[in-house]
């Protein structure tokens, strides 16, 4: 179906040059609403690594003056479960907007997809996808279509902060477990059990909110 083949709400069909303003329209609201969810994505994340970079500091003025003893430990275990806290809602945050960001590529995709079919001769000038496939879709991103390795997403923004929060996790559970008596080693390795055990439920996480459903995607207009 091409532009000229849309019929109006009165059974009348709209210009071409009006069908084609409307998409126009529609894809410069999707690119906006793109923008606007990456500034969001770096802002928490800003906000997140800057609250974590006060923390750490405070905690080296407050070694300085206790020596890491016990006020140091309280000080601790008050103020860096509050930056995991922020840490995995940032998290979390950053996750959904991917997952949101893959349906507006879509969309963006099925305006592209209706540009060709009115002007098929503009093709090859196009470089990003014109169908709302997980081909499409990842020739948009520039990246391969496939559900890829599950480590990739370790270098996404998100991936790294799950390593960060990751951490966080564990140096609360070991002085968590120091403050109640329990040795150095036990409380080493509680804390890499549970740097592991919060990296690997995040990681999951992601995986499941955003690869798996993009993979079930199904497409109105699939590519050959």
């Amino acid at each position: 179906m091409s532009l000229a083949d849309v019929p109006g709400d009165a059974g009348n069909y709209l210009p071409a040059d009006l069908q084609l303003q409307i998409l126009t329209t529609e894809h410069w609201s999707l690119l906006s609403t793109r923008a606007l969810s990456w500034n969001e994505a770096f802002s928490r994340g800003t906000m997140f690594l800057s609250a974590l970079s006060g923390a750490v500091v405070a905690l080296a003025l407050v070694a300085q003056v206790d020596s890491f003893g016990d006020s140091f430990g309280v000080f601790a275990l008050l103020i860096l479960p509050v930056v995991l806290f922020l840490g995995i809602t940032t998290f979390i945050r950053l996750v959904q907007i991917n997952r949101e960001d893959v349906r507006w590529v879509i969309g963006m995709n099925l305006l592209r997809h209706a540009y060709l079919d009115a002007a098929p001769h503009l093709r090859p000038y196009f470089i990003s996808g014109s169908t709302d496939d997980e081909a499409g879709v990842m020739t948009t991103f520039g990246a391969t279509a496939g559900s890829g390795a599950f480590a990739h997403q370790f270098v996404t923004t998100p991936g790294m902060l799950a390593v960060v929060n990751g951490a966080l996790a564990g140096i609360v559970a070991t002085i968590l477990v120091h403050r109640i008596g329990a040795g150095t080693e036990v409380g080493l390795i509680v804390g890499v059990a549970a740097a592991a055990v919060t990296v690997g439920v995040l990681a999951l996480h992601q995986y499941g909110r955003v690869v798996k459903p993009r993979a079930r995607h199904r497409a109105r207009f699939p590519g050959d």
